[in-house]
């Protein structure tokens, strides 16, 4: 087999949050065509335990530990040089080493690289492979000016900075990359109109679900609920210190529980998701709010739930969360961007709701006799649209891929 270059900003396991899912199920199908050179960052020493299981999908790999205090202090350098600080955060001169090297001597047929900031490893050498796919995912630059203009001052700046250098960084990607890959046809349609010189090389290639893993026959659903099941209970899973989720869950804690409380007193709201922001874990002292943190595993919280919620109000790409309650079966209450790339039809496998009295509304229909029906047809969407092993096949033509696959995949976890 031909050699590939694979670059990731955080060690591809535990598959609990978008950003390790995605390159993990990438990784998983892309090794049974290519010898796999692995070159990624170690930020959260809990996943250090996992570094062996990654290295045996691999025929190299290079894990960069990255002390997160001490790469937001560093990171400050971009101010100086003009690079975005997202670049500078993840940038590690061991593993801009290790990359040179392979492009130099192992002289890969390809190199696949996730997300914008992992890019300049690549581009900054100078060195190309036959084929150079960047898999942007979300188009970054558009989260950051969100940022801005929903800030105040210093941050407004900062983000209105850094919305700026990554536009320039993705139009980069765009110019000298064979391909950039976005996770949803609307994600894939914006960044052409951004890059319209380059829209023939920017293709969706949508992310999946592992509908094994988030099964509605589950065996572990009969165990003991995670809560009390005698009354409403709203789940919402994810990276507890995302800007967006934080945003999310503090909307519905404030805004849309209260309306639900008035109908029915005892109704709880589970924010279920590894390392909770302070003004997420300030929002357990709220009547009816939990906040559990990181879980060993999410479905309990997601196979007992009235629904799952996405209240998100800023939000790019697909959302692991809707997909993994709507493979359970459970009927999942969003908001329109929390459903982007996501062909669900609204009110039938999925309820869309856009301001909070409508999302409370939402939540009471899915408390309801319809809430079962609209689940089970969640489900049918999976099976029908979001298997991974059909979902990635999109990356063949790509890469140059004919060879027919059976690929096997991990199962996906936790909060993402």
């Amino acid at each position: 087999m031909e050699d590939l270059l694979f670059l990731t900003q955080r060690i591809p396991y535990p598959p609990i949050k978008g950003e390790k899912i995605r390159p993990l199920q990438i990784l998983k199908y892309l090794r049974q065509f290519y010898n796999v050179h692995l070159g990624c960052l170690v930020d959260d020493p809990r996943d250090l335990e996992h570094v062996d299981t990654v290295r045996a999908l691999c025929s190299s790999s290079h894990f960069a530990t990255l002390d997160r205090k001490r790469a937001k202090f560093s990171c400050l350098s971009g101010l100086l040089t003009g690079q975005p600080l997202s670049v500078t955060f993840y940038r590690d001169k061991a593993l801009a080493n290790w990359t040179r090297r392979v492009l130099a001597e192992i002289k890969p047929r390809a190199v696949f690289v996730c997300s914008s900031n992992m890019a300049p490893y690549v581009l900054d050498t100078g060195l190309r492979a036959p084929v150079f796919l960047v898999d942007l995912a979300d188009v970054d630059s558009e989260k950051w000016r969100a940022y801005a203009e929903a800030g105040t001052f210093p941050m407004r700046w900062v983000h209105s900075r850094e919305w700026r250098l990554t536009a320039a960084l993705e139009k980069r990607i765009a110019r000298e990359a064979d391909w950039s890959t976005f996770v949803s046809p609307q994600e894939a349609q914006f960044f052409a109109k951004l890059v319209p010189g380059y829209a023939d090389k920017i293709r969706a290639v949508s992310s999946g679900v592992d509908h094994t893993y988030f099964d509605p026959e589950w065996s572990g659903a009969d165990a003991d609920p995670p809560y009390d099941i005698t009354c409403p209970n709203y789940v919402f899973t994810g990276t507890m210190d995302y800007p967006p989720n934080v945003g999310a869950v503090t909307w519905f804690a404030e805004d849309i529980l209260p309306l639900l409380r008035r109908t029915e007193p005892r109704t709880q709201f589970h924010i279920v998701g590894s390392s909770p922001a302070p003004e997420v874990e300030s929002l357990a002292r709220t009547n009816g709010v939990f906040v559990t943190g990181r879980v060993p595993d999410v479905r309990p919280y997601i196979a007992h739930a009235t629904a799952g919620v996405a209240p998100m109000r800023i939000a790019r790409g697909i959302q692991n969360k809707v997909l993994e309650a709507m493979s359970m079966a459970r009927p999942v209450v969003v908001t329109p961007d929390a459903l982007e790339g996501i062909a669900a039809q609204p009110n039938a496998e999925v309820i869309v709701a856009a301001d909070a009295t409508a999302f409370a509304a939402g939540c009471e229909l899915a408390a309801g006799p319809q809430g079962a029906a609209i689940g089970a047809a969640a489900r049918r969407r999976v099976l029908a649209d979001y298997v991974w092993a059909e979902r990635l096949r999109d990356f063949d033509l790509l890469l140059g891929i004919t060879a027919p696959t059976s690929p096997q995949f991990i199962h996906a976890g936790v909060d993402s």
